[in-house]
């Protein structure tokens, strides 16, 4: 099977040694996204805004691989505060519907540029 690095001018570039995704085959793994606005490259302020942006990022990166956030198959979700677990919920169904991904979301003690939330996806596109 061929791999395929997918990159699109509507998320963030890399901050790394990395590509915004790989797609092999049918499979499109997404590298995590935290919430830095893809114009400014600048995080964004606030909680909401900064899962919003997460989600909108890994929606950029699922359709430039030629799919849609809601073919993702497994999500892992980082948070610097497990107490925003309940807005990360809130602010996911408005980006996925039933069925939803298998989730993952892990406490972690703090994330690339200060940044309080971070997703990445691995979606089954065609």
């Amino acid at each position: 099977m061929t791999r395929k690095i997918v990159s699109t001018p509507n998320a963030p570039a890399a901050i790394g040694p990395y590509s915004q995704a790989v797609k092999v085959g049918n499979t499109v793994y997404c590298s995590g996204q935290i919430g830095l606005d893809p114009q400014s490259g600048q995080l964004v302020a606030g909680f909401d805004a900064q899962a919003e942006r997460v989600f909108e990022n890994l929606k950029a990166v699922a359709e430039a691989a030629g799919g849609k956030l809601a073919q993702a198959v497994r999500l892992t979700v980082y948070l610097t505060d497990l107490a925003n677990f309940a807005k990360v919920n809130e602010i996911m169904v408005r980006y996925f519907a039933e069925p939803f991904p298998a989730r993952a979301a892990v406490g972690v003690k703090e994330l690339p540029k200060g940044a309080l939330v971070e997703a990445d996806a691995i979606l089954v596109v065609g």
